[in-house]
């Protein structure tokens, strides 16, 4: 039986937020606060951005961006079998993983940090092709996790495009 579609700031039924899946799939709760999910999961990712880019510099930041997006490709797929969604709003490591793509390819500033952040809304809000096509053509985990992962790769390269003009 087909359940429900999820609504929005909720978990599917008879889960647990406490669940190793639920933390990573709504990154500690932040996929569940109301209205911009992910723009809430995209502000969430800044401060664990910056400890891993301060200890392991940009190169462990897109390291961690990498492996992230693994793991998510794996538990999202999961947290969107039980929803009923083909991709879940309470669902943000995503924006994690590609919000971590797009500042690693920038300096540990907080300006950086900034406009990172506003350049990955803008182009997880977009989806700019082939984001569109990845969001369209992939189910499950890969579904939820390459459209953007794609608009990282957009929004890093406009980030390190600035900082290398702007310097």
């Amino acid at each position: 039986m087909k359940r429900p579609a999820l609504k929005p700031g909720h978990l599917p039924d008879g889960v647990s937020f406490w669940h190793p899946v639920s933390l990573i799939c709504t990154w500690f709760g932040s996929g569940l606060l109301p209205k911009i999910p992910g723009t809430w999961g995209s502000a969430a990712a800044l401060p664990f951005a910056w400890v891993i880019q301060a200890t392991g510099g940009a190169a462990g930041l897109a390291f961690a961006a990498l492996a992230l997006f693994a793991l998510g490709t794996a538990v999202s797929g999961t947290f969107a079998r039980w929803s009923g969604a083909k991709d879940p709003g309470a669902v943000v490591v995503d924006e994690v993983a590609a919000q971590w793509l797009t500042l690693a390819a920038g300096p540990l500033d907080p300006l950086s940090y900034l406009a990172g952040f506003v350049l990955f809304r803008i182009a997880d809000v977009l989806k700019p092709w082939p984001a569109s096509w990845c969001e369209r053509r992939f189910a499950g985990g890969l579904g939820v996790m390459a459209d953007d992962m794609v608009s990282g790769v957009y929004s890093a390269t406009a980030l390190w495009l600035g900082s290398r003009w702007l310097v």
